[in-house]
């Protein structure tokens, strides 16, 4: 069943306003007795920004690459950030840096890369990405929070990959928490992106609570209403891009080279639909004009930033921060969910 086909769905009908709502909630003074969080593998902070939303204090985030690092220490100056590799953090140096003992923390959230499974890459499963979900189980065996939630892509679930996701499955359990995994759908959590992930969550066992997932709330939000106010201002496409871009309908991809050999994951947005999923290359979201390709403000707007979260570097690493991310939306409903599961 769909994510919005067990109950009524909500209609949005000001995109704009619920995220600027959301933002003010997400900068909105925190009680000392707020859920607590640490997030690893945190990019620029679209996981960290739904936290945020859903009243969550966060404690530490755990980073490597420079410009996601530097992106998010823009966005969140408050939060002490780990720039560095995880393999290389100890327990008891992310306690002391987080301010926690083991057992006090309530979520423990992380997105291990997720390149090697991606439907959107060759999906290798000797990828060396692929063993950092371990790392981010040696710490979560280590601080015992009351509940843990780890994204990854829909690949996982698919071909080969189901005998690399049952071992994680596996893996999670052992570190003492009963899990549930199930694919969720952002377009119905108020993110104008078809955008399925895997959503592992985890509550541990001595508190003798069943996990669940969040029911998805919304209609899908169509992009005339999701880029309402945004400029056109997006990179114009080459000669031969923006003539496909042309031939092609509204919502089509050039899946087969249909439109234009070698260049098989253009596709051309459409107006009255939700956006398809935005990869990490940047110039593949072709705008529904068909003459140029999705700007950044239009980037974040499809993946649920805020207009004033601020991104770093050109064009590419811009993009390349959104669509990595967790849309921060997604990540408010899950955590909001969460934080009443364990409460």
């Amino acid at each position: 069943m769909a994510d919005g086909a067990a109950r009524r769905l909500q209609r949005i009908d000001d995109y704009p306003a619920l995220l600027n709502e959301a933002w003010a909630q997400a900068h909105a003074p925190r009680e000392a007795n707020a859920p607590t969080v640490i997030s690893t593998f945190a990019g620029c902070g679209g996981s960290s920004l739904g936290y945020h939303m859903a009243g969550f204090r966060e404690l530490l985030a755990v980073e490597w690459e420079q410009n996601a690092a530097d992106t998010f220490r823009l966005n969140f100056p408050h939060v002490p950030l780990y720039h560095g590799d995880i393999a290389k953090l100890s327990v008891d140096e992310c306690l002391r840096l987080a301010g926690v003992k083991p057992g006090e923390l309530t979520v423990f959230d992380g997105s291990p890369p997720c390149q090697g499974f991606s439907t959107s890459g060759k999906r290798e499963l000797g990828d060396a990405r692929n063993q950092l979900f371990r790392e981010y189980c040696r710490l979560l065996e280590g601080l015992r929070p009351r509940a843990f939630v780890m994204e990854n892509v829909s690949g996982m679930v698919k071909g080969n990959f189901k005998i690399v996701f049952a071992e994680i499955l596996r893996a999670l359990k052992r570190c003492g928490y009963r899990v549930k995994a199930r694919l969720l759908n952002a377009m119905f959590y108020g993110v104008p992106q078809s955008r399925e992930r895997m959503i592992f969550i985890g509550v541990r066992e001595d508190l003798g609570i069943e996990p669940s997932h969040p029911a998805g709330w919304s209609e899908p939000v169509v992009l005339r209403g999701a880029l309402s106010g945004v400029p056109d201002d997006g990179p114009e496409a080459r000669q031969s891009l923006r003539a496909a871009l042309q031939r092609m309908p509204q919502g089509a991809n050039n899946g087969g080279g249909k439109y234009l050999s070698h260049t098989f994951g253009l596709t051309r947005a459409a107006w009255d639909s939700v956006c398809p999923t935005l990869v990490k290359e940047p110039k593949r979201m072709g705008h529904p004009s068909g003459m140029r390709f999705l700007s950044v403000g239009a980037a974040k707007r499809v993946g649920s930033f805020p207009d004033p979260f601020r991104l770093l570097g050109k064009y590419e690493f811009q993009w390349n921060r959104i669509g990595n991310s967790v849309p921060p939306l997604l990540m408010r409903s899950i955590a909001a969910h969460v934080r009443f599961l364990v409460s």
